[in-house]
């Protein structure tokens, strides 16, 4: 039986949704660019003695790349799982991991024949996500339980309301923690909120003088949080009513935002159905919005002062957001004119919104669609082309508003290597990304970049790359010097490896 949380992830991820008309699009795909970008040295984070390592994918976002360069997410060990828990896309057992400095720590499940998954990152090395915890004896698939891992590995159970299954989330650096819980309520909305159980499940806050804390919803039986922000504030989606919907077949229901023992709902733009993807520091919270009959959604961005705003789209009637930095510049993926729809399958291509503008970013060269999942304090933007068919080819980079460009050509060129899609970016530049190595394992990358922040890597190539993109494939000619980003405050001897480059078995 496989994981439901991870295959919606999965099936959220695939960047195919829709984007409707709004506000005006302004498209940079088909212009002549000549970028400068730095190129990468890229890390296989390797296995625990299995095929295939992987991040959470983005929906909602999980920090999964922390600003002090902590990596978190999967690995597969040589045991199968016969329970196929599916944590990497394969029935292999997995245990989380922890990358930093070039080490991999293994970041242990519960006792047990059991599965971990690292979901979140705090930028002080604390570190959420869920372990396997046997049968669940009301549904006869895998039970779930929240694990918090402190800064030496320590595995910490966050416990229930008395149902089966929970999950963390997400933390900060405070080690407060947000994630989602089952009471002991029958409860018959299976798997809306990533978890499969047959009893209510709640939102919950977590810290370690108060324990468990049931966050409520907004009148439904079900809620649940993903997000959480260095201040504490925290969101998610919860149920308005237990009324189902012929339109989506569920209650209502709307994202929520909570501060100070208070869950406020952010309302809709008109439809049945609003989910929240992305939280940043100031409060601001991006997503998406079905419309009045649930027939399309739009993206929206959200704040207590102006409550929720419709970013509009790129001429298709559709589009989702899935990232917001903290100058409030938000990215995702949005329907092309003539796409209908808020669903996989449609015509899309990844956008920035910044200062009320829709940007279209195009596509890496080669793929017909693509989604922008996460991007950072600089304006570097990160996420991967598709087929239009949920099937990711290309991992890109997006710098300034320019371009998708494939980030295979700013790595070292390496036989059967290819990144297929990319999830998170810091704020020193550094990448998560997945991808295929020789013999068709997928793996979980990290992508340091060749700058000034980061020397003496071994092999890097410190040279700019001239690129024009202008619907035709790259053409890398070299220059050394060029702009470059603003120095980051933090240590310059990370990356001063030994192995540097190879995977950790």
């Amino acid at each position: 039986m496989k994981s439901q949380k991870l295959l919606y992830f999965i099936a959220m991820t695939m960047f195919t949704v829709a984007m409707p008309v709004g506000v005006m699009a302004q498209d940079n795909a088909g212009q002549n660019h000549a970028l400068r970008h730095h190129h990468y040295q890229i890390v296989d984070v390797g296995t625990f003695g299995g095929p295939n390592s992987s991040f959470l994918l983005p929906s909602p976002t999980g920090k999964v790349l922390s600003n002090s360069g902590t990596a978190v997410g999967g690995a597969d060990t040589s045991n199968f799982d016969p329970l196929c828990v599916d944590f990497n896309f394969d029935c292999y057992v997995s245990e989380g991991f922890k990358w930093q400095d070039g080490v991999v720590t293994r970041l242990d499940a519960l006792p047990g024949f059991n599965s971990s998954f690292a979901f979140w990152a705090s930028d002080n090395g604390l570190v959420v996500g869920e372990s396997e915890n046997g049968i669940d004896p009301l549904t006869g698939g895998p039970a779930f339980k929240a694990i918090l891992w402190g800064k030496g590995g320590s595995l910490i159970d966050l416990g229930t309301f008395g149902g089966n299954d929970s999950s963390a989330n997400a933390v900060n650096s405070q080690g407060q923690v947000a994630g989602e819980a089952l009471n002991t309520v029958s409860d018959p909305y299976d798997g809306v909120f990533f978890m499969s159980g047959a009893t209510q499940v709640r939102a919950f806050r977590w810290t370690r003088s108060q324990g468990l804390q049931d966050l409520g919803t907004l009148g439904g039986p079900d809620s649940a949080a993903f997000l959480i922000n260095e201040s504490g504030q925290i969101v998610g989606w919860s149920f308005t009513g237990s009324t189902v919907n012929s339109t989506t077949g569920v209650p209502t229901l709307d994202p929520f935002f909570w501060e100070n023992g208070k869950m406020l709902d952010m309302g809709t733009l008109g439809g049945t159905f609003g989910q929240s993807f992305a939280l940043n520091n100031r409060g601001q919270v991006a997503g998406f919005s079905n419309l009045a009959g649930d027939a399309s959604c739009h993206p929206f961005l959200w704040d207590k002062t102006g409550g929720m705003k419709d970013l509009g789209t790129l001429g298709g009637d559709s589009g989702q957001a899935y990232f917001v930095n903290d100058a409030g510049e938000v990215v995702g993926s949005a329907n092309v004119p003539g796409a209908l729809g808020c669903d996989n399958g449609a015509q899309n291509q990844a956008f920035l919104w910044k200062n009320g503008v829709m940007t279209d970013l195009g596509a890496p060269d080669g793929d017909a669609c693509s989604g922008a999942a996460a991007i950072n304090s600089w304006g570097q933007i990160v996420g991967g082309g598709d087929d239009c068919n949920g099937n990711l080819q290309k991992a890109f980079l997006s710098e300034d508003g320019g371009p998708a460009v494939d980030l295979n050509t700013l790595i070292p060129p390496t036989p059967g290597l290819q990144l297929t899609g990319a999830v998170y970016i810091n704020d020193s530049g550094e990448i998560a990304a997945y991808g295929t190595i020789l013999n068709g394992d997928t793996r979980a990358f990290v992508l340091i970049p060749c700058d000034e922040n980061h020397p003496g890597i071994e092999g890097c190539d410190c040279n700019l790359v001239d690129m024009t993109t202008a619907g035709q494939s790259p053409e890398p000619r070299f220059e050394r010097g060029g702009t470059q980003r603003p120095s980051l405050s933090r240590r310059t001897d990370r990356y001063h490896l030994r192995d540097h480059g190879q995977p950790a078995r």
